[in-house]
C-alpha cells in the first residue's frame, strides 16, 4: 500500500469518527432539569420521548410518569450500567410501593436504549419511548400538557431489587420546560 493510500484510509477512518461522534454522543437536549442531584434532560422528537437521567450513584436511574399515589399507575423506566452493558426494564407501578416490568402485566417493552455509562459515581443513561406507545400501563405523554414525573435512583449497586435512596416528584411541562 502506498504512502498516498494510507494517509487516505486515514483521513476516512477520522472523518467517520468524527461523524459517528458528532451524530451519536452530541445529542442536544432542548430541556434540561437538576432537582437536587439528579439531572433530567429530555426532548420531544416527533413521536417519542428522548431522555437523559444522571445521578450520583454507581447504581440504577429512573424516572415514571403519571404517578397517581406513589409509584401506582406510574409508567416507570430504570436502568444502571454494569461492567461497560446498559440494563433497562420498562415497568409499571401497580401498586404504592411495587413495580414490575411491563412484560410480566402482558404490556410491552418499549423503551429504546441510546446509551449509558458510569462515570466516577455518576451513572447517565439516554434513552427514548413513544410518545403513545399502545401499552395500557403505558399511558400517553402529552408534551404540551404538565405531566407528573418520579425522579429516582438506588445506592450504589446494580441491581433493580435495591430500594430507592432519592426520589422526588415533580411536576414539569414536557413542551415548554417549566417545572410547576
Amino acid at each position: 500500500m502506498s504512502f498516498t493510500q494510507s494517509v487516505y484510509r486515514m483521513v476516512c477512518a477520522l472523518s467517520l469518527s468524527l461523524f459517528l461522534t458528532g451524530t451519536l454522543w452530541a445529542a442536544d437536549y432542548q430541556h434540561s432539569l437538576t432537582v437536587d442531584q439528579m439531572t433530567f434532560n429530555w426532548s420531544v422528537e416527533g413521536e417519542h420521548l428522548v431522555i437523559k437521567l444522571s445521578a450520583p450513584t454507581k447504581g440504577w436511574v429512573g424516572i415514571g410518569f403519571h404517578p397517581t399515589e406513589g409509584m401506582k399507575g406510574a409508567n416507570i423506566i430504570l436502568g444502571y450500567v454494569k461492567d461497560g452493558k446498559v440494563e433497562l426494564s420498562d415497568d409499571y407501578g401497580h401498586q404504592y410501593t411495587k413495580h414490575e416490568p411491563d412484560v410480566k402485566r402482558d404490556g410491552t417493552d418499549n423503551v429504546t436504549l441510546i446509551s449509558g455509562n458510569e462515570t466516577g459515581n455518576t451513572t447517565t443513561l439516554e434513552f427514548s419511548i413513544p410518545l403513545q406507545s399502545g401499552d395500557a400501563s403505558d399511558g400517553n405523554i402529552d408534551p404540551k400538557a404538565d405531566t407528573v414525573v418520579i425522579l429516582a435512583y438506588g445506592p450504589d449497586r446494580d441491581s433493580f431489587r435495591m430500594k430507592h435512596q432519592y426520589h422526588k416528584t415533580i411536576t414539569v411541562n414536557l413542551g415548554d420546560g417549566t417545572m410547576k
